[in-house]
C-alpha cells in the first residue's frame, strides 16, 4: 500500500488508536485501507469488543478460554443486536404522530443518581420522551410502587456491572424497550421483576436474582450476555423469543418455561429478530470426514467423532479358540483319531475339514481299496454385512465395516432427510443457543403446544435438562449434557421434535426418556458413560432413533418396555456395562441396521411380553450372548449377523416364542443357538434385564396399563410355537443348537455347519421338538444327539460328514424319517438302550461304522431305509443284543462290489429340499440358501437296486 511509504506495521499501530466511527470512515477509503483495517482483529477490534461496557466475551460463559474465529465480526454482530430495540422508529416517522418522532430525533440523556437530575427512576420516566436515555449511575435503587414503561426508553448503568442494582417490578406498556448494564432484584411486593404482553424487550449485559421474568405473545424478547441466579423466566405463547450467551445458575424450578403455541398475531420486532438469526453464525462445526475416519475405538471413546468405521478385536484370542472355550460336554480327548465314549457316542480327533474342500474321510486310503470321497460346498442365508464376517476373529485385527453400516456425519444425514432439514432450518417460539445452564432443579421446560429450539448450549449438574410435554416440540442441536440428577432430555404426553449431534453423558437416570406417545427423532447423538440407560422408551412412547453412539452406558443401550414402540436404525451401541439394546414388559420396536458390540451381557435382550422385530443388525463380539429371548420374551429376528460372542449365539428360554429366522450365527463361543428351560435355565442380568427400575417422573408409581395401545403390527405374524428356521448356524465352539425345554420347538430349513461340538444336541424335550429339512454337516461330534425322555421328530433332514455319529439317540419318542444321513465317521443312526425310535424311509450311509447300530434293550422300527456299507468290512447293521423289540422290515442293503456301476440319488433328489420348505418372511432369503454336495461311493450291491452295478452318488 502506498500511504507516504509508512510500513504496515506502523499503520496498524496508527490506526490501533481510532475509535469506531473513524475506522469506519476509513475502511472506506479504498481497497487497500479496507483490507488494513481489516488486519487490526487481534488488535485494535479486540480491544473494542473487549472494552464495550454492554457485551462481555463473545464465546462467554461456554467457551471464554477460546477467541472467536473474528473479533471484528463478533463485534459487528453485537452492534447490530443492540440495535434491534429501535427499528420500529422507521413506523412512527410516517405516523401522525410527526411531532413526537421529531421529539425522539433530539434525543435525551436523563441522569439518575445521587447529585444528578433526577434522584429515581421513576421521576426520570416521569419526564422521558420517545427513545431517551435513562442513565443510572452506581447506587441501589428501590421503586415502592410498580414501574409502568409508557414510552420507548433505554435505561443503562453506569460503570462496571454489578455497581447499579434496580430493585422494582416494572410492567412494560410500550412498543419497545431496551435495559442494559444493571442487576435487577424483586421489589419487596412483588416476584415478577419486569413483564410484557405485547412489546418487545432488549436486555444486554444484566444479572436477575431471585425473581421472575415474564412475556407474553404477541411480545417478543433479545436477551444477551445476561445471568439469571435462581431467577425464572416464563415465556406464553411468544412467536420469538431469543437468549444468547447467557448464564442459569441455581434455579429452585424451571429456568426457562415456554408454555403454548407461538401466538399468530406478531408485533412489530418478529422480523428483524428473524433476519437476525439468520444472519448470525451457525452452531454447527466444519467437518473433515478424512480425519474422523482415521480414528481408532479408543480415540473415539474419550472424544466426540460422529462417525465409527471399522472394529478392532481386542485381546489375544477369539471368542472359540481352545484356550479361551470351556471344555464342551461330551468331548474326548486323546491321540486317536476316534474314540467309542461310554454313551457310544464317536468323538473324532481329526483337524477341522474346510468349507467346499474335500472331506477328511478320504484320508489315508490304500490304493487296493475301493475309493469313498465326499466332496461339499455347504451356502447359508448369505451374511448381509459382507466377507470379513465370514471367516474366524483374528485378535487385534480391525475389521471394516461396510458402508451401509458406518455412521454419517449430521450434515450427510440432514440432507437425505427433508423433514430434519426443515426443523433444523426452523424458528418459531423460543430460540436458546450458547447458553450455559448448571447447579440448578430445572433447564428448559416446553409444555402445552411449546416450541423451542436449543443450539450449543451446556446444560450440567441439574435435576434434568429439558422437558418437553404435552404436544410441545423441541428442536436440540450440539448441546452438551452431563451430570444430571435425573434424566438428561425427559418427552412425555406426545412431546417430539429433533435431537441432533448433542453430547449426553454421565446422567444419573437415562439420556433421553420418551414416553406417552412422545415420538422425536434422536438423531447423530452421543450417549455415554450414564448410571443407568442410555435412551429410554416407554408407556406407548415412540420415537425415531437413528445414527447414534450410543456406549459405556451402566445399564442398556436403549430399554424399550411397556409398550414403547420405536425405530431404532443405524446406530452403535458398544461397551455397556449391561445389554446393547432391552425390550421387556411388552416393549415392541423395529430395531434394524446396529451395529452392537462388546456390551457385557446380551447384545439384544427380550423378556417379559417384549415382541420387537430385530432386523439386518451385527450384534458381534459382546462378552456374553448375541440375542437373549428370555421368559414370556416373542418378536422376530431376521437376518443378523451375529459374530464372535463368547456366550451363545442366541439364548432362548423355553417359555419365550420368539420367531428366529435368516440370521448368520458364527463364531460364539459356545452354543450358536440355545434354548434352556425356564427353571433350569434362566438367568437374571442387572441392568436392563428385568432390574426393578424406577421409571416414574418423580420417584412415583405410574400405572402404565391405563394408556396402552392396543395395535396390529403388521410386521409380526403370530407364532404360537417357538421357532429356529432358516438360519446359518456354523463354527461356534460348542453344540450349533442345544435344546433343554419342557415346550414345543420347531426347527426348520437351517444350515447348521462345522460347529465345535454336535450340530444338534436335544438334552431335554418333553414337548415334541420338530427338526424339518435343515442340512447339517461337518460338525466336530455327531450330527443330532437326542437325550433320553425327548421327543423328537428329524424329518427331511441331510446329515453329511460329521465327525461322531450322523444320529445318537436315547429318546422315548424319536421320530427318524426321510433324511438322508451319509458320510459321518460314526454310525449313521445309533440307538442307545431304553431308547425308542421309529426309523422309516432314511437314506444311511458310514463312513467307517456301521449304518445303524442298535445298542441293548432298544425299542425301534426300522423300516423301508436304504442303507450303504461304508469303507470297512463291518456289517451294515449291527445288533448288540438279542432284541425282539427292534423289528426290521422292508429295508435295502447296499455293500461293496465292483466300480464298473453307478447308482444316483433320484426320487427325491438329495436332501434337504429347501425350496419347498421356506415360507413366510424366510422367503426373501431362499435364493441365498442351498446346501450343494456331491458324493461318489464305490459298492457292491446286494440284495438292492442294481445287482450288478456299482453305485455313483451324487447330491446336488
Amino acid at each position: 500500500m502506498e500511504a507516504g511509504g509508512l510500513p504496515l506495521e506502523l499503520w496498524r499501530m496508527i490506526l490501533a488508536y481510532l475509535h469506531l466511527p473513524d475506522l469506519g470512515r476509513c475502511s472506506l477509503v479504498c481497497r487497500a485501507w479496507y483490507d488494513l483495517i481489516l488486519s487490526l482483529d487481534s488488535t485494535r477490534w479486540r480491544q473494542l469488543c473487549l472494552g464495550c461496557t454492554e457485551c462481555r466475551h463473545p464465546n462467554w460463559p461456554n467457551q471464554p478460554d477460546v477467541e472467536p474465529e473474528s473479533w471484528r465480526e463478533a463485534f459487528k454482530q453485537h452492534y447490530l443486536a443492540s440495535k434491534t430495540w429501535t427499528k420500529n422508529a422507521l413506523d412512527l416517522e410516517s405516523s401522525v404522530c410527526f411531532s413526537l418522532f421529531r421529539r425522539r430525533r433530539e434525543r435525551r440523556t436523563l441522569s439518575v443518581g445521587p447529585g444528578h437530575e433526577f434522584d429515581s427512576l421513576g421521576s426520570a420516566l416521569a419526564m422521558a420522551s420517545l427513545y431517551d436515555r435513562i442513565v443510572l449511575f452506581p447506587g441501589v435503587y428501590e421503586e415502592q410502587g410498580e414501574i409502568i414503561l409508557k414510552v420507548p426508553v433505554e435505561i443503562i448503568g453506569h460503570g462496571k456491572l454489578g455497581e447499579v442494582a434496580l430493585l422494582a417490578s416494572i410492567d412494560q406498556h410500550c412498543s419497545t424497550t431496551r435495559l442494559c448494564n444493571l442487576v435487577f432484584m424483586p421489589a419487596w411486593f412483588s416476584p415478577f421483576m419486569f413483564k410484557t404482553t405485547s412489546g418487545h424487550v432488549q436486555f444486554d449485559n444484566c444479572n436477575f436474582e431471585n425473581g421472575h421474568i415474564q412475556v407474553h405473545g404477541p411480545g417478543t424478547c433479545q436477551v444477551k450476555f445476561c445471568t439469571f441466579k435462581n431467577t425464572h423466566v416464563f415465556l406464553h405463547n411468544v412467536p420469538l423469543c431469543v437468549l444468547e450467551n447467557c448464564e442459569f445458575v441455581g434455579s429452585e424450578n424451571n429456568s426457562v418455561t415456554v408454555e403454548g403455541h407461538p401466538s399468530a398475531d406478531k408485533n412489530w420486532a418478529y422480523k428483524y429478530l428473524l433476519g437476525l438469526i439468520k444472519s448470525s453464525p451457525s452452531v454447527f462445526p466444519t467437518e473433515d470426514p478424512d480425519s474422523l475416519m482415521s480414528l481408532d475405538l479408543e480415540s473415539r471413546d474419550q472424544a466426540w467423532s460422529p462417525r465409527t468405521c471399522d472394529i478392532v478385536i481386542e485381546g489375544s484370542q477369539s471368542p472359540t479358540s481352545p484356550a479361551s472355550t470351556s471344555p464342551k460336554p461330551g468331548s474326548k480327548a486323546g491321540s486317536q483319531e476316534a474314540e467309542v465314549g461310554s454313551d457310544g457316542e464317536r468323538v473324532a480327533q481329526t483337524p477341522d475339514s474346510s468349507d467346499g474342500g474335500l472331506s477328511p474321510s478320504g484320508e489315508d486310503e490304500d490304493e487296493d481299496q475301493l475309493t469313498y470321497r465326499l466332496s461339499y460346498q455347504v451356502q447359508g442365508p448369505r451374511p448381509v454385512l459382507g466377507g470379513s464376517f465370514l471367516g474366524p476373529p483374528l485378535p487385534g485385527a480391525s475389521i471394516q465395516l461396510p458402508s451401509c453400516l458406518v455412521l454419517n456425519s449430521l450434515q450427510q444425514e440432514l440432507q437425505k432427510d427433508k423433514e430434519a432439514m426443515a426443523l433444523v432450518s426452523s424458528v418459531q417460539g423460543c430460540l436458546i443457543r450458547k447458553c450455559l445452564f448448571r447447579d440448578g432443579k430445572g433447564g428448559v421446560f416446553v409444555c402445552s403446544y411449546g416450541r423451542a429450539k436449543m443450539e450449543g448450549n451446556i446444560f450440567r449438574n441439574l435435576t434434568y435438562a429439558v422437558r418437553c410435554i404435552h404436544n410441545s416440540k423441541i428442536v436440540m442441536l450440539r448441546n452438551d449434557i452431563h451430570r444430571c440428577r435425573a434424566s438428561g432430555i425427559f418427552l412425555r404426553l406426545e412431546g417430539g421434535g429433533l435431537i441432533a449431534g448433542n453430547n449426553i453423558y454421565h446422567n444419573a437416570e437415562a439420556g433421553v426418556d420418551i414416553r406417552k406417545k412422545s415420538n422425536p427423532l434422536i438423531l447423530c447423538n452421543q450417549i455415554h458413560h450414564g448410571l443407568r440407560s442410555g435412551i429410554v422408551v416407554l408407556g406407548n412412547g415412540k420415537g425415531i432413533i437413528r445414527n447414534n453412539q450410543i456406549f459405556s452406558n451402566k445399564e442398556a443401550g436403549i430399554y424399550i418396555l411397556y409398550h414403547g414402540n420405536p425405530v431404532v436404525s443405524g446406530n452403535h451401541i458398544f461397551k455397556g456395562r449391561a445389554a446393547g439394546i432391552a425390550v421387556n414388559e411388552n416393549g415392541k420396536g423395529l430395531i434394524t441396521e446396529n451395529v452392537i458390540r462388546e456390551n457385557q451381557w446380551g447384545g439384544v435382550d427380550i423378556r417379559r411380553g417384549g415382541v420387537p422385530v430385530l432386523r439386518s443388525n451385527l450384534i458381534c463380539f459382546g462378552y456374553s450372548d448375541g440375542v437373549v429371548v428370555g421368559d414370556e420374551g416373542k418378536g422376530l429376528i431376521e437376518g443378523n449377523t451375529i459374530y464372535a460372542n463368547k456366550g451363545c449365539g442366541v439364548w432362548m428360554m423355553s417359555s419365550s416364542l420368539p420367531h428366529v429366522t435368516s440370521n448368520h450365527v458364527s463364531y460364539n463361543g459356545l452354543y450358536g443357538v440355545a434354548v434352556f428351560s425356564q427353571k433350569e435355565g434362566s438367568r437374571e442380568f442387572p441392568g436392563g434385564h428385568g432390574a426393578q427400575e424406577n421409571f416414574s417422573e418423580d420417584g412415583d408409581a405410574i400405572l402404565w396399563e391405563t394408556e396402552l395401545e392396543k395395535d396390529d403390527d403388521p410386521l409380526r405374524r403370530p407364532v404360537t410355537v417357538a421357532l429356529v428356521e432358516s438360519n446359518s448356524i456354523n463354527h461356534n465352539g460348542a453344540s450349533g443348537l442345544y435344546v433343554q425345554s419342557s415346550e414345543a420347538l420347531h426347527v426348520l430349513t437351517n444350515v447348521i455347519h462345522a460347529n465345535g461340538d454336535r450340530g444338534i444336541t436335544v438334552a431335554q424335550s418333553s414337548q415334541l421338538t420338530r427338526v424339518a429339512n435343515n442340512s447339517i454337516s461337518c460338525n466336530r461330534q455327531s450330527g443330532v444327539k437326542v437325550e433320553a425322555q425327548c421327543k423328537v421328530e428329524l424329518r427331511g433332514n441331510g446329515i453329511y460328514d460329521n465327525r461322531g455319529h450322523g444320529i445318537i439317540t436315547k429318546g422315548d419318542s424319536t421320530v427318524v424319517i426321510e433324511n438322508d444321513i451319509i458320510g459321518n465317521r460314526g454310525s449313521g443312526l445309533q440307538l442307545l438302550p431304553r431308547s425308542d425310535t421309529k426309523v422309516i424311509k432314511n437314506r444311511i450311509h458310514s463312513f467307517r461304522a456301521y449304518g445303524i447300530a442298535v445298542r441293548g434293550r432298544a425299542k425301534a422300527l426300522v423300516q423301508e431305509n436304504i442303507i450303504f456299507q461304508g469303507k470297512t468290512s463291518k456289517t451294515i447293521f449291527q445288533q448288540i443284543s438279542n432284541n425282539r423289540e427292534c423289528i426290521m422290515q422292508n429295508n435295502k442293503f447296499l455293500v461293496f462290489k465292483k466300480k464298473s456301476d453307478t447308482w444316483r440319488l433320484v426320487n427325491p433328489p438329495a436332501r434337504p429340499h429347501l425350496e419347498s420348505s421356506l415360507r413366510g418372511p424366510s422367503a426373501a432369503h431362499s435364493g441365498q440358501k442351498v446346501t450343494a454336495m456331491a458324493t461318489r461311493i464305490s459298492a457292491r450291491v446286494e440284495g438292492g437296486y442294481h445287482s450288478n452295478r456299482s453305485v455313483f452318488c451324487t447330491i446336488l
